[in-house]
Parts: structure tokens; sequence; C-alpha cells
């Protein structure tokens, strides 16, 4: 160490320190953190505002309008990026340090790096009760940012300047470690920022972090090889960690060399390419008739990097061999210690490469693999009918997805998240390359498409990004089309009018409710929500945005409409009507929803005795 210092303050240090973080994996090395979405207060202006005005040729600065949408764009960009890099954020102390929670809670779920910088009370403790300060009966250590804690990975407050060190440190660990990564939170008390220390030069040296590919334990590799070869009806799971490891090459070789049929998760999706004859496409839930038949039959199932959330295993109903056995290849122990699997704790890429020398010579019986084959074309068969449809007046949203499939390139991007849109991509979108489908699901976040697609575009620029996005969920959170023009950078939003909260709707009807509380309509004269269609103009909301705006009531409209999007240079909305009452009926499965046991209602007392049905095909792996 040479013991030279440099004095400067909390929030400087932090600026300097982030600009000289880097990510290295395979050999290909990226900055580790991109820049910083912030938005000033006066718990933060003075300090990390003012560090990063000093230093903003070392980290670029973004203005973002929602510090949710801010923490779901450094997301949005992380996962595009394969979790290599992410954003910062910077927030106030009080609602805008709350307002972070949610995008926390997505990231953390969703196993996706974030790196959260809101300003806190001050350590000094002078002048309480200061502007925004929560006086708890726990104590005065307590604040709003405690609210973080359970919703990340690693969190720290750092009341003192020579705490700032060891813990950008861990945190950096953490943002690097595929098994432990999700949101990490830096509480930065207002004064403390502000406060300057002599730190040692070598904090702020060139800092690479390596990205391991941790390799499977010889003997559970035998294991997994023994009950994958006993296999007569085998079949693959691919989940995120599969595309966040860049290992759909080895995937795609794994499946081919021995003949085993792979399905796929929301985050998986784009694993093999739609027309691959081993790709069954969606499972569970949202899933493909050749998926969930396959995986009914399934004797051992290999799950690669997946979590195995309730919809890709229908509630825990879609396995329904009595003897199947799971293979889980997970780099995070707990996903592949799920199901009483024989857990292979390790890399996607490194493990698939080392099952396909462990099974070299044996293959799946040749009908399981034709079934999938048959499988594959008469589900793109269906899909094309959905496509196809000439349902009218107004289009189907089954049409709609039809439309932006046929106006995407290969490599671009579709982004969307909550409601019934996302189902309806899980089964309908043909996917052409790993990183062309971009699903928030894992905590379905109403809000998070455009924010989420800002962060894909800035982490791919050579790629058009199409947001598909509910008229409910647009309304939760449309500002970053504001970042989006600021920054010029060009998203194309799908933006479906289907005045209600679609998928709610149709499973509050499912469930004997009849879509209570769902359509957006003014109230009647009875006091319910059954009068007339409420008159919003999401359309000229859009433009009052600074976006240029489509309006589309046809399929053909539509088509027009996307062909000069892809020709403009700015953002683009396109305002699509659609039939709310014409629902994508293909595919699927069931899915744990509990009904009400007693009620008055006779739907209520049906949908309950057809639940009761269900929960018969539960299954609890021990």
């Amino acid at each position: 160490m040479s013991g030279r210092t440099r004095r400067l303050t909390v929030a400087q240090a932090l600026v300097e320190f982030l600009a000289s973080q880097y990510s290295e994996r395979d050999g290909h090395e990226q900055r580790l953190v991109a820049g910083c979405f912030g938005i000033f207060g006066h718990g933060n202006v003075a300090g990390v505002g003012q560090a990063l005005a000093q230093y903003a040729d070392r980290l670029r600065y973004h203005q973002a309008r929602n510090e949710q949408g801010m923490v779901h764009a450094a997301a949005g960009y992380a996962r595009q990026r394969n979790r290599l890099a992410t954003f910062a954020c910077t927030t106030s102390i009080g609602p805008g340090a709350t307002n972070l929670v949610t995008g926390a809670a997505a990231a953390t779920v969703n196993r996706l790096p974030v790196l959260l910088l809101p300003g806190d009370v001050f350590a000094s403790r002078v002048g309480p009760p200061v502007l925004q300060q929560l006086e708890p009966a726990g104590g005065p250590e307590v604040t709003v940012n405690d609210c973080l804690r359970p919703v990340s990975r690693y969190w720290d407050r750092i009341n003192r300047p020579e705490q700032l060190p060891g813990s950008l440190l861990e945190a950096m660990r953490v943002l690097t470690d595929p098994a432990e990564t999700g949101a990490v939170t830096l509480a930065l008390p207002q004064d403390v920022q502000t406060e300057a220390f002599d730190y040692p030069e070598e904090l702020f040296e060139r800092r690479v972090w390596h990205v391991a590919r941790p390799v499977p334990e010889p003997a559970v590799l035998a294991r997994a090889t023994a009950v994958l070869r006993s296999a007569r009806r085998p079949l693959i799971v691919a989940g995120g960690g599969t595309v966040y490891a860049e290992a759909t090459g080895a995937l795609r070789a794994l499946a081919e060399a021995t003949g085993v049929p792979v399905a796929e998760t929301y985050a998986g999706k784009g694993s093999l390419p739609y027309d691959h004859p081993l790709a069954l496409g969606a499972l569970g839930v949202t899933g493909t008739d050749g998926a969930n038949a396959m995986a009914r039959e399934a004797d051992v199932v290999l799950g690669v990097g997946t979590r195995w959330g309730d919809f890709v295993t229908a509630s825990h109903t879609i396995f329904a061999n009595p003897g199947v056995r799971f293979v889980n290849l997970n780099v995070t122990p707990v996903d592949a210690f799920k199901h009483a699997a024989t857990p292979l704790v390790a890399d996607a890429r490194v493990g698939l490469e080392a099952l396909q020398e462990a099974l070299a010579g044996w293959r799946a019986d040749d009908a399981w693999r034709q079934a999938a084959a048959e499988h594959n074309r008469a589900w793109d068969a269906a899909v094309e009918r959905v496509y196809r449809a000439g349902h009218g007046p107004l289009p189907s949203q089954g049409e709609v997805i039809g439309a932006v499939n046929d106006a995407a390139e290969p490599r671009d991007v579709v982004v969307c998240a909550a409601g019934s849109m996302p189902a309806d991509l899980h089964k309908l979108w043909r996917t052409r390359d790993p990183k062309g489908f971009h699903l928030e699901y894992g905590y379905s976040t109403m809000g998070y498409e455009i924010p989420g697609g800002l962060g894909v575009k800035l982490a791919a620029p050579d790629r058009e990004v199409f947001v598909m996005v509910g008229d409910a969920s647009y309304l939760m959170a449309p500002q970053e089309l504001v970042t989006a023009v600021a920054e010029r950078v060009k998203l194309v939003v799908v933006l479906v009018q289907n005045h209600g909260y679609a998928s709610i709707g149709s499973l509050s009807e499912a469930t004997g409710s009849g879509r209570f509380g769902t359509d957006f309509r003014y109230r009647d004269a009875q006091g319910r929500f059954e009068g007339d269609l409420l008159p919003v103009d999401l359309a000229a909301n859009a433009a009052s945005l600074g976006a240029r705006v489509f309006s589309a009531r046809s399929v053909g409209e539509v088509a027009d409409a996307l062909k000069a999007a892809r020709d403009s240079d700015r953002t683009v909305v396109i305002h699509v009507e659609t039939d709310p009452t014409e629902y994508v009926t293909v595919g699927g499965a069931w899915w744990d929803v509990a009904v009400a046991e007693v009620s008055t209602s006779e739907p209520v007392r049906r949908a309950r005795a057809e639940y009761e049905r269900g929960r018969q095909d539960q299954r609890r792996y021990l």
C-alpha cells in the first residue's frame, strides 16, 4: 500500500469508487455501475448530488421522474446485461426513499443487481425531528430506510465516513455474486454524505470483480447423471439462469445430443428458438399444450436456472407422474434443493457442458423426441390461428401480439410485466434470440414496463425495444416516457386499451365474483361501478409526456403504426383499442387461487367446488 490518501466527502468517495468498478466473466470486462439515476431532495442534493456534478465525466447522471421507476430501469438494464452491469439509484430521505421499496423487491425476487443510495436522517441527532424523520418507539436508529431491509440482499447505514470502504466492498461482492445478487442498499445520512475524510488512494484504483462459473461437485454430478440415465421420459425446464449464464448454446447442444425436449419459464423463454423441434415453449399456468402434456408424463425433470415459481409448476400440479424425480442445476443452493431434487449447485453453462459429457452415448426414446416435434408443430399452428383470427370490430389482444411479433426482427426485444399480457406473450411470442423476451413476472409489478424498457434500451441501443403494456399498468407509471424523451432513447410502446384490470377481471369471474371492481367505469345510480366507460384519453396523455402517438382500432392499423414507429427516431406510443372479452383460450393449466369456502353466491360456491377438485392434484415433493 502506498500510504497516500485523498481528502474527499463521503459522497465524493462513493462516486469515485463506483466509477472505478468493473465486472469480468470469461475475460470480458465492462463497467459494473454504468451510471446513476437520481431524483434530488434535501436529503441527497448537497451530498451525492454535489459529487455527481463534480464527477460528471466519471459517472453519468440520468434524471428520473419516479423513484420506483428508476429502480425498474436499473433492473431492466441488469437483466439485459446478464447481471454483469447495473445502475445506482439515489433519492432523498422520506417518500423518495420509500418509493424504492417496490422496485427493490422486484429486483431481489428476480435476482437482479441494483444499487440503492437513499439519503437518511442526520446521524448527528442535533435537531430532531428533522423533515421526514420517523419517530418510532423503537428508537432513533430506525428510519424509513429500514423498510428496505427485507427487500435487500445487503443493507447498511453509513453513520461514519470511515465505515464507507468496507461497506462498498461488501456491496460490490453481493452485486457480482450470481447466487446472492439482488437489491443492495446503502443508506446515507445527509450530514455524513457531506463530511470529509482521508481515504486511501487504493480505494479508487480500478477494481475488476470476477464473476465466477462454479463447477459441479463430482459426486453430485455422478448422482445427477445416474438419475438422468434412468429416465424414459425426461424433460428439461430452462429458467432465467440459463440466459443469464449465457448457457443457451450449451443447452441446445445437450438437448440435441440426448433428444430431451425443453420447456421454458418466463425468464427462460428464448433458451431455444421457438421453431426448434425440441422446443416445447412455455410451461405451466400459461403454458403450451405440448409442454404441459409432456410435463405430466415426465419421469425425470432437469431444472436449469429456475426457482420453480408456482406459475411454472401450475401450483405443484403439472408434474403428475407418481415417480417423478428432479435434478436441479442452479448456482443458488436454495433453488437447487427444491422439489427434493438431486442438487447440482453450479453455473448453468458449466453444468450443462459437464452433463453432456457425462451423458455421452445416452439418448431419450425416439418416440418421446418425436412427440416433442409434433407438439412443436401443432402449437405453432395454434399460435398462427390466434395471430390471424380476424376478430372484430376491435382486435383481440392475441392479434395485437401477432402484429408486434411480425414487426419485430430476430434481435429485437419485447418487454412486459403484469396483467393478462404476460400470460399471452409467454404462450404466443415466437422467440428467436435469447435476449429477445423480457418479462418481469417474478414479482408481477404493474408499472414496470416503460421504465424496464428504458433500461433494456440503454443496455442494448442497437435493438428495437417494444414495450407492451395494458391501460391499467400504464396508469401506474407512465412517467419514464419523459425520461426516454429527455435521454433521446427510443422506445416503441404498444398501449393496449381494454378499460380495466383485464387479468384480474377474468380471475374474478373464474372465482365467482363477476369482475367486481375491475372495470374502469362510472359509478351507477345503485352505487356500483357498472356505468359507462370512463372517458380517459391515454393517447393524449402519452402525447403530453412528449411521445409521438399513433391510434389504432384494427390489426392493419397496428401494423401500419409499427412500421412508422420503426422509422421514427424518437419514442412512439401506439394506442390500440382491443376487445376485453376476447381471451386467448389455448394452452394453460390450473393455478392455486383460493376461493371463499362459504358464500351466499351460487357462482362462488361452484368456483369453490372446482377449486377443491384442482387441489386434489397438488403434490408435496418430500
